[in-house]
């Protein structure tokens, strides 16, 4: 399922209405027109990936979801299951943003579950990392993300492991227009690298390591720059046109 080319995935969070979809994609389209080497994708909220899969059906642009819960159907007012992802022709889906683990208390367990059940269903789970600014100043960065990435991957089949993405998301940088240096983020792509080459016993080419946090076209190009970035997780910037386009299109010496 997974390519070696970078990723570009647009958060969307809970922003436009089904019709507002549609309009959004058909300005965006056009404009990543020629655009290659690269992977493109959009996260719509739940109510809005109809709309998104009739105006972007089988093209160059990919469908995730922002979220999904672990099991197949049941008794769980209010979640949607990964087969229900899976019919609506979802690609890709984000696992333990931090937003859902502060506002909805989700844990490190249950982002090794919705791991899990996102493969099952043939899903590709962008599993979410990061860590608290006070973390960083003390200097516990790369202890804090070391976890949060053994604690979700630790069950994960390594055959299976070519099909998980890991975005390493700073929290203190998401939504605040606080980018992570270039150097910051390499040595924070070379940690998670190496835990995952340490859990399971190996290289791990296939897994790609994201960058998200106020990522914009002015930052977008030091960004891919960096070692060890094979794409971006974009929150703001995706729901303008021109901006995501231009984060597509991003230029490296």
């Amino acid at each position: 399922m997974t390519t070696g080319r970078a990723l570009i995935l647009g958060n969307w969070k809970m922003h436009r209405t089904p019709s507002e979809t549609a309009a959004f994609l058909a300005d965006l389209l056009p404009r990543l027109s020629g655009i290659d080497g690269r992977e493109i994708a959009v996260a719509p909220p739940y109510t809005c990936l109809p709309a998104a899969r009739q105006v972007l059906q089988d093209g160059p642009v990919a469908l995730a979801a922002q979220d999904l819960f672990w099991e197949d159907h049941g008794a769980y007012t209010g979640a949607i299951s990964p087969a229900m992802l899976q019919d609506l022709g979802v690609r890709y889906v984000i696992v333990g943003h931090s937003e859902r683990r502060q506002h909805f208390g989700e844990t490190d367990h249950m982002v090794r579950m919705k791991v899990q059940a996102a493969i099952g269903a043939d899903l590709s789970p962008v599993v979410c990392v990061g860590e608290q600014e006070a973390a960083r100043v003390s200097g516990r960065a790369a202890a804090v993300v070391r976890g949060q990435v053994l604690r979700a991957l630790e069950e994960t089949p390594p055959g299976e492991l070519r099909d998980v993405v890991v975005a390493y998301e700073p929290v203190w940088a998401i939504g605040t227009g606080r980018t992570a240096t270039p150097a910051d983020i390499a040595e924070m792509h070379a940690v998670i690298r190496s835990e995952i080459e340490r859990i399971f016993g190996g290289p791990a080419p296939g897994t790609r390591i994201l960058y998200g946090g106020s990522v914009t076209p002015s930052t977008i190009d030091a960004i891919m720059a960096a070692p060890g970035v094979q794409g971006v997780l974009v929150g703001g910037a995706s729901l303008r046109a021109a901006d995501f386009a231009r984060i597509a299109a991003y230029r490296t010496p």
